[in-house]
């Protein structure tokens, strides 16, 4: 159970120094929208939830919420400041970049802001990366263009190397956009920086295009990634319709969460099969997915089938030890390819049945990664920047930005690592998504 322990932000001392943001802030009026920096934002969103815990609501777990605070604890004029983004591509990337360097620049009058290249390799001398200064001029424009301006890396650097580098720059303030690998290195550079008793904030932006960290409403780029998806799943149903037994089959991201073919199916609600990772499935037998695509395809002529790359490897080839083979440079399990498996199977289930099949394969997971943020993404991608240099500049650390219903919160980087967020098998999306589609609620 989460208490008011495991909500708490650490602070790297008391803020002393009057905000330039703090005319701004005083001229605000209380309203629905308004939410002092004295407030908390409720953990549990129910009366339900509430009242089993046995508090009083005085006493509910609730987030520290985000946003300018009056008195800041860094003095802008002398402040320096780095930005690294890590991990895979994601759309926002660039448009949390340019909100942190114009925030730091127009509104704090931070002027030495540095960007680190590809990743936690940026700090380490032996790569040879130079460093990047950052202006408002230089990140006028990046949100227009997918990917990161940074560049961007896999696999962890020893955090007292990168603490060395920060010392050796006079970094006061670290932001770190990433997803659960890369915050679980941020918590061991905020550890260094701790046991060598610096006074460096470290704020993170969670990064993941799966959707997959919990206690955010929503990852940046999720919302751009499943509308890129639908394009995919348009066109696979209309070459599946255009055809004799047409077979689209679409394979969407999703390593251990299926938000993306969730939503994206929901969306373009034309997939009469969704598989994700959180579901289990079976494919023979008469109520396995084979035959009963068999059926479909027979008496009406065309089926389209959305597939979670992490879905089904538990069906998939796997070595003699029973592992599947290696992990990816940030630890990651690698994955065998379901789409490939489902492919054949399917073409051998039909070939053994005497049925003419014709089969249309997608996989446009690097061509929505790389892709721009759309407006809503955009917006939301700013919004975090914002509320991340504000954290920061308060004293905030070893903290990501999120938002928790409807509210931008400061959530400790221990609890957002601390499980995976996935489609609920018994929740209202995946209700949602059988009946959209009509399939079973399980297969065999």
């Amino acid at each position: 159970m989460i208490t008011a322990a495991d909500l708490a932000v650490k602070t790297l001392g008391p803020c002393r120094i009057d905000s330039p943001l703090k005319p701004l802030i005083e001229s605000r009026h209380t309203s629905e929208y308004y939410v002092a920096e004295d407030d908390r934002v409720f953990f549990h969103d129910t009366t339900r939830l509430a009242v089993s815990t046995g508090c009083t609501v005085e006493d509910l777990p609730g987030f520290e919420p985000a946003g300018p605070r009056r008195s800041i604890f860094f003095d802008p004029a002398k402040t320096r400041v780095g930005i690294v983004t890590c991990g895979g591509l994601c759309p926002g990337l660039n448009d949390v970049i340019r909100g942190i360097v114009m925030e730091l620049s127009h509104h704090y009058g931070v002027q030495r802001i540095y960007g680190f290249r590809n990743g936690y390799q940026g700090f380490i001398p032996k790569y040879g990366h130079d460093v990047l200064d950052l202006t408002p001029a230089g990140v006028s424009n990046i949100d227009e263009d997918g990917g990161t301006i940074l560049g961007t890396s896999r696999g962890s650097q020893d955090p007292y190397e990168i603490v060395d580098c920060l010392e050796r720059m006079n970094i006061n303030a670290l932001f770190i956009i990433g997803g659960d690998g890369t915050i679980r290195g941020a918590m061991a550079i905020a550890a260094a920086v701790a046991e060598r008793g610096q006074k460096i904030a470290v704020v993170g932006i969670p990064k993941t295009i799966d959707n997959d960290i919990p206690y955010i409403d929503q990852s940046f780029g999720f919302q751009t990634a499943f509308a890129e998806a639908t394009r995919s799943i348009q066109a696979a149903h209309v070459e599946a319709k255009a055809a004799p037994n047409g077979v689209g089959l679409v394979k969407l991201m999703g390593r251990h969460s299926g938000f993306i073919a969730c939503y994206a199916s929901l969306a373009e609600p034309d997939a009469n099969y969704v598989l994700i990772p959180e579901v289990p499935f079976l494919l023979e037998g008469p109520d396995g997915l084979l035959e009963h695509l068999l059926k479909r395809v027979k008496t009406r002529g065309h089926a389209l089938i959305v597939v979670a790359e992490g879905a089904g490897q538990d069906l998939l080839a796997v070595r003699g030890d029973g592992a599947v083979a290696g992990v990816d440079a940030s630890g990651n399990q690698k994955l065998a390819d379901i789409g490939s498996y489902l492919r054949q199977r399917i073409a051998d289930h039909f070939a053994a049945a005497g049925v003419e099949l014709n089969m249309k394969y997608v996989d446009p997971s690097y061509m929505i990664r790389g892709v721009p943020a759309n407006p809503y993404d955009s917006v939301y991608c700013l919004r975090l920047a914002q509320n991340a240099v504000h954290a920061a500049m308060a004293g905030r650390t070893e903290m990501v930005i999120g938002r928790w219903h409807g509210r931008y919160v400061h959530i400790p980087m221990p609890l957002a690592v601390s499980r995976r967020n996935q489609v609920s098998p018994d929740g209202d999306l995946w209700l949602a998504v059988l009946e959209a589609t009509g399939q079973p609620h399980v297969f065999g």
